[in-house]
C-alpha cells in the first residue's frame, strides 16, 4: 500500500470512530432522560419500602441492639425532642414579649423600650435554658 492510501484509510477510520462516538453519546443522553422520567414519586416510595424491607430482613433487630445502633437511635430521637421543646420555648417567649409590648403601649410610651428589653431577655433565657444536643 502506498502512503496516501494509508492516510486515507486512517482518515476513514477516524470519521467512523467520531460517528460512533456521537451515536453513543446520543444513546447515553436518551438513556439518562428515560431513566429520570421513570422515577416517578410513586416508584420512589415503592423502591424505598422494598429496600427498607430487604435491609430489615438482612439485619435483625437484635443485631442492631448489640451493636449500639439502638443507643444511637435513642440519642437521635432525644435530640429531636430537645429541638422541638426549644422551639416551643422560643414561641412562648415571643408571645410573652408581644403581650408585654401591648401593655407597655397602653400604659406609657417610655415603657415600650422596657418591654423590648424584657422580650430580648426572655428570648435569651429560653435559648440558654434548653440547650440542643447533637
Amino acid at each position: 500500500m502506498r502512503f496516501e492510501q494509508l492516510i486515507a484509510k486512517v482518515k476513514q477510520a477516524e470519521t467512523a470512530l467520531e460517528a460512533h462516538e456521537r451515536s453513543v453519546a446520543a444513546d447515553l443522553r436518551q438513556l439518562k432522560r428515560s431513566w429520570l422520567d421513570a422515577w416517578t414519586p410513586g416508584r420512589i416510595v415503592i423502591a424505598g419500602l422494598v429496600s427498607g424491607f430487604m435491609i430489615g430482613r438482612a439485619e435483625p433487630l437484635r443485631a442492631v441492639g448489640k451493636s449500639g445502633g439502638l443507643m444511637q437511635l435513642v440519642s437521635m430521637v432525644s435530640g429531636l425532642f430537645a429541638g422541638g421543646s426549644a422551639q416551643a420555648a422560643a414561641s412562648q417567649a415571643e408571645q410573652a414579649a408581644g403581650s408585654a409590648q401591648q401593655a407597655a403601649q397602653v400604659a406609657d410610651p417610655d415603657a415600650e423600650a422596657l418591654a423590648r428589653a424584657e422580650r430580648e431577655m426572655q428570648a435569651a433565657r429560653a435559648a440558654a435554658s434548653e440547650p440542643i444536643e447533637p
